[in-house]
């Protein structure tokens, strides 16, 4: 009787009867989960141990059928039982990304200890290979790698995506929003990002080039750019912000996006002289074609990797009228012909030598 008391007010006040041993010498948080594809449809875990003790670091890999058996794999193989709840990044391997990755993501967000904020990274190469590097010269390499992410999506700055997993799974169950990730090239010796991956409900479709990640990164609401380089036309362009309107027309048969674009150009190298008003009012035009020909494309690169990571499908939704379904936004999505323009307000390059 006294037991079945005693567990009745445990749980009216929250409490498990069952406490974990959290003894700092006993245990290892970990803050860095790699996973990629393993034999037979297995998963192969990998993660870094211990992340920031004095001790020598090392690589625990598992392979196995389950996410949960390769956290409880690892216990059994390290001489410290390894905590997931200062998880904090999660390096998921690009091919096994293609293939859907619902009940990684389902697994991460339904346990209580991984907090919402734990980074999604998609990578191009062997993590693992450059963290077994990293460990023979850096004493905090996973930490290091957290701080790259953490600095980058302060007040997010524009010059990469970051993602975290409550922002994931917000636009995977979104009907009008597909996910997106950032993706990174990695090697040996380098860890390097290559752009932006978008997603088809858990499925990496494909990812855009550096050129792409620009225009992206401008008329993704509203983003700011440090340094917008156009190499086709010699310029370089500094503190560069966007404003961007989109409208989809009464029959969803055309979308009209509008980018207010404000800079400065800083750099140079072409042969006109940007002294010269008239020539200015030409490499304007020049930018404002350029622009306008590249967000085309890359509308229409999404549109034939049928994703929508721009929330466009969101236009539809008015006070009177029923949602359309998912598959209804995907027909019309496919179809969608696209009106882009660019409003220019750039700062000359000033107090320059001819």
């Amino acid at each position: 009787m006294f037991l079945v008391i005693m567990s009745s007010m445990l749980w009216m006040i929250g409490c498990s009867p069952f406490v974990d041993n959290n003894q700092i010498e006993e245990i290892s948080p970990v803050i860095l989960w790699s996973i990629t594809e393993g034999a037979e449809g297995k998963l192969r875990i990998s993660t870094l141990v211990p992340p920031i003790y004095s001790e020598p670091k090392k690589i625990l890999t598992q392979e196995v059928d389950l996410l949960k058996e390769g956290g409880k794999d690892f216990n059994l193989s390290y001489h410290r039982e390894v905590k997931s709840g200062q998880l904090r990044m999660v390096f998921i391997e690009q091919e096994l990304a293609k293939k859907g990755i619902t009940s990684l993501m389902n697994t991460l967000f339904t346990d209580p200890d991984i907090s919402q904020r734990l980074y999604i990274i998609i990578v191009n190469g062997s993590f693992d290979d450059f963290i077994k590097n990293q460990i023979k010269t850096q004493d905090v390499p996973g930490y290091l790698l957290y701080r790259l992410l953490k600095h980058y999506e302060y007040k997010k700055q524009g010059d990469m995506t970051i993602v975290n997993l409550h922002q994931f799974m917000k636009r995977y169950y979104s009907p009008y929003s597909d996910p997106v990730a950032p993706i990174f090239k990695v090697d040996k010796e380098n860890f390097i990002y290559e752009g932006t991956a978008f997603f088809k409900n858990d499925k990496l479709q494909t990812n855009i080039n550096k050129r792409n990640e620009q225009i992206f990164q401008l008329i993704d609401h509203n983003h700011h750019l440090k340094v917008l380089t156009i190499p086709e036309l010699s310029i370089t362009m500094g503190n560069v912000t966007s404003k961007t309107k989109m409208k989809l027309n009464l029959d969803y048969s055309t979308l009209s996006l509008n980018v207010e674009l404000k800079g400065r150009i800083e750099e140079y190298r072409g042969k006109g002289d940007i002294d010269n008003l008239d020539q200015l009012a030409v490499i304007h035009q020049q930018i404002k074609s350029l622009f306008e020909k590249q967000t085309t494309e890359l509308l229409k690169k999404m549109q034939n990797s049928e994703v929508d990571p721009l929330e466009i499908g969101t236009l539809t939704l008015g006070p009177f009228s029923k949602p359309m379904s998912e598959d209804e936004w995907s027909t019309l999505w496919a179809n969608v012909k696209f009106n882009v323009t660019y409003e220019l307000h750039i700062q000359p390059l000033t107090n320059v030598r001819k």
